[in-house]
């Protein structure tokens, strides 16, 4: 992020920039989370960065309580309905050191 200013205009929305940088210090751990969680997104669906799909597509959302969440548009979107997903799930947990997401897509 220090040796590359632009990724972080690139892969984050404003809103995520916005919480990230409000964490101080931890600010790098929120963005490392938030990275390993649209990666995670990506993998889940199994279609890469086909058809257009822009990072910015997958944004880290959270709930009054913290409690993380994926909002997805465009070709993101577009690529759930394909599957037919009903629900995303996700997990954050990161450290100073790893940050790892876990995304998880549901069919009723």
């Amino acid at each position: 992020m220090q040796r590359t200013p632009r990724f972080v205009q690139r892969v984050f929305t404003d809103e995520e920039r916005l919480y990230c940088e409000s964490r101080g210090l931890a600010k790098f751990e929120s963005y490392a989370a938030r990275f390993a969680a649209k990666e995670a997104f990506l993998k889940a669906i199994r279609t890469g960065w086909r058809d257009g799909m822009k990072w910015k597509e997958i944004q880290v959302c959270r709930e009054e309580t913290g409690f993380p969440y994926l909002k997805v548009i465009g070709t993101a979107e577009k690529a759930l309905q394909h599957l037919k997903v009903d629900r995303l799930h996700l997990s954050l947990s990161h450290t100073q050191e790893h940050a790892i997401a876990i995304v998880i897509l549901e069919r009723i």
